[in-house]
């Protein structure tokens, strides 16, 4: 598959039409961008090209890809330069819901507007009825719709990042969602915000979770009957539409408790119902990762501190955070770095990963995916793999993985603004 995309200013209709459009950076003139589909295996190139005024890049998150094609800045490429090009191609070997961003000054090109899905598509399709993606965005708005442009603020690098005042899906300030009793909805949810974390509660509604970050899970109804979404990270749920028709329901976000709304809600026609019973949810056939040998791995502990009424040594540098004792701007700066961890290609790992920090973090690794093992010296119950895992204040996991990719990888808090300013690190397998 070949695609195009352009990065550029231009001007989006983001909340009801009673506001002016909101001026943007967007792929291909729209927010979120194009959805790029391809077949596992398959294939796909992408030329972009750079309509800014500024550096950019593109990178692929979750696809396990050769690292020349990562997309970090002066790590896997040169920035392209504004009027220049850069061409990525790649076979993804999983299918699973993945996403696209910049990884130069992300944390304004991403709040600007700057994300798309890629869908890999397994060659067996799934038995739904629908299959319906939902790109969910978050902005900080002026009253007039336009984007605030107060970004690298203080108060957002040292504290939960740029949490805006709107949110949207695919684009747009949702009004409600149609759907039809009786029938069964695959939904892929990637949280594309710089920093916002989401808590979906589907109210009257019993949703499976399939898979986790584009890798397939033991099929379960979320913790507490919310699904959780750090920044960067994707869920593919089943929803069968279970309740009367006419009838309609609130999908709740309740992840930050004061700032608790209605995201949308679902709306059922007056149809007659679809089917009566759905039945079990389907399971998805199983990526080819290889599977971590943990009882012969190598450990390491990795230490993430910093923030307000944290260790805030790095403030004289503009960094608030830390990586094991080191604030570190690489991939976005340039500059000369050392990686954190040198990994042996082809050895099985587990990282202790500790969040010593008032502060969420989704931490994530480039170029592989993970096993969550262990939460707080507890096993996990689904052992679910994942690239991006949301650590919890003052929370410990263990994550265990095969270093089967050779490069230097990124391996960074995907709340952009903490990112920026200083949780950032690279592991080199070699």
């Amino acid at each position: 598959m070949q695609a195009r995309l352009v990065a550029s200013a231009g001007n989006v209709q983001l909340v009801p039409d009673k506001y002016p459009a909101t001026g943007v950076w967007a792929y291909n003139a729209s927010v979120p961008g194009p959805v790029l589909r391809v077949r596992q295996g398959d294939r796909l190139r992408v030329l972009v090209q750079n309509g800014l005024s500024e550096t950019t890049t593109v990178h692929w998150h979750g696809v396990r890809l050769p690292n020349a094609m990562d997309g970090v800045p002066y790590i896997t490429q040169p920035p392209i330069e504004p009027e220049r090009d850069f061409t990525y191609e790649f076979a993804p070997p999983d299918a699973g819901t993945f996403f696209y961003h910049p990884h130069q000054r992300g944390y304004e090109q991403v709040g600007r507007g700057l994300a798309g899905a890629l869908i890999v598509e397994e060659r067996e399709p799934l038995a739904v009825d629908r299959d319906v993606l939902w790109v969910l965005g978050d902005w900080r708005l002026n009253g007039d719709a336009s984007i605030n442009g107060n970004f690298g603020n203080f108060m957002d690098l040292s504290h939960a990042g740029r949490i805006g005042n709107t949110v949207t899906i695919n684009g747009r300030v949702p009004e409600g969602f149609r759907v039809r009793a009786g029938e069964r909805i695959r939904l892929r949810l990637v949280n594309a915000a710089s920093a916002r974390a989401f808590a979906l509660e589907f109210r009257g509604h019993r949703p499976w979770v399939i898979a986790l970050d584009g890798q397939p899970v033991e099929p379960h109804q979320p913790a507490g009957g919310a699904v959780v979404l750090g920044p960067a990270m994707r869920a593919d749920l089943i929803l069968d539409m279970e309740a009367a028709p006419g009838s309609r329901h609130a999908v709740h976000d309740g992840f930050y408790r004061r700032l608790a709304y209605e995201l949308t809600d679902l709306e059922y026609s007056d149809e007659a119902p679809l089917r009566t019973r759905a039945g079990d949810p389907p399971r998805l056939a199983a990526n080819p990762l290889t599977e971590p040998d943990v009882r012969g791995a190598e450990r390491h502990d990795i230490v993430f501190t910093g923030g307000m009424m944290g260790n805030m040594r790095g403030l004289a540098r503009g960094m608030a955070w830390a990586v094991n004792g080191i604030a570190n701007g690489c991939g976005d700066s340039g500059l000369p770095f050392e990686p954190l961890l040198v990994l042996r290609q082809g050895r099985s790992y587990v990282l202790r990963l500790v969040n010593d920090t008032l502060w969420h973090h989704p931490i994530h690794l480039h170029g592989h995916s993970f096993r969550v093992i262990s939460r707080n010296g507890n096993p996990t119950r689904h052992r679910e793999w994942l690239d991006t895992v949301m650590l919890d204040p003052r929370e410990r996991a263990e994550i265990a993985f095969v270093a089967d990719n050779p490069g230097d990888w990124m391996f960074h808090c995907h709340v952009l603004e903490h990112q920026a300013s200083g949780m950032m690190a690279c592991v080199r397998v070699s």
